[in-house]
């Protein structure tokens, strides 16, 4: 089943990095457009962001990273999705005129989808940042658990966060009645990790 939530997508500026105008404007805007927006704030670490986008079953995470050092954090962050088998997360970010054109080939060739350079903001202009990122995320499937597939996954008795998180979307987006979702809360609180 194909989802039929709104995109929720992760924003947040980069660790050691105090610079969070620009990634504020980019979570109001994220949000006026209808997109889900968890946002970190500043100075977050890859762990924080990656683990928080795992959890709260993101489609994407956005970051801004004006303080340098953009290749090793995006980098990581792509290694950390790769890690916990989270590739299908889309990264997007962007940092001013500090990440040189050079530094955006080399990281958009890595996988992360989009780094938006001031040259795009003077082409596209914010809302048609915006929209790019929606295109980049309406152009990727993304599966939604059906109640079977759920009931299933509640019987691991090891659940990881990115299935926890999962069988919480699908619960939030399918309506379930309480006789559905009961039996299944359940399972899941009976084979809930110590």
């Amino acid at each position: 089943m194909e989802s039929k939530s709104p995109f929720r997508i992760v924003t947040a500026a980069s660790l050691f990095d105090g610079h969070d105008a620009a990634i504020n404007l980019f979570r109001r805007l994220l949000q006026t457009s209808g997109m889900e927006v968890i946002h970190l704030g500043h100075n977050r670490s890859v762990k924080e962001i990656v683990l928080t986008a795992i959890q709260e079953d993101a489609h994407a995470i956005c970051i801004s990273s004006y303080q340098g050092g953009h290749l090793e954090f995006y980098t990581s962050i792509l290694n950390s999705l790769k890690k916990e088998n989270c590739e299908h997360i889309q990264v997007f970010g962007g940092g001013g005129g500090t990440i040189l054109p050079k530094e955006i080939k080399q990281l958009q060739k890595l996988g992360v989808k989009r780094i938006y350079h001031p040259e795009d903001s003077r082409a596209l202009g914010l809302p048609g940042i915006i929209k790019d990122i929606k295109h980049h995320l309406q152009s990727q499937h993304y599966p939604l658990l059906n109640l079977d597939q759920a009931t299933k996954l509640a019987d691991n008795n090891d659940l990881s966060d990115q299935q926890a998180a999962s069988l919480i979307t699908m619960a939030q987006f399918h309506n379930l009645s309480s006789k559905d979702l009961t039996p299944l809360l359940n399972k899941l609180q009976k084979n809930k990790k110590p």
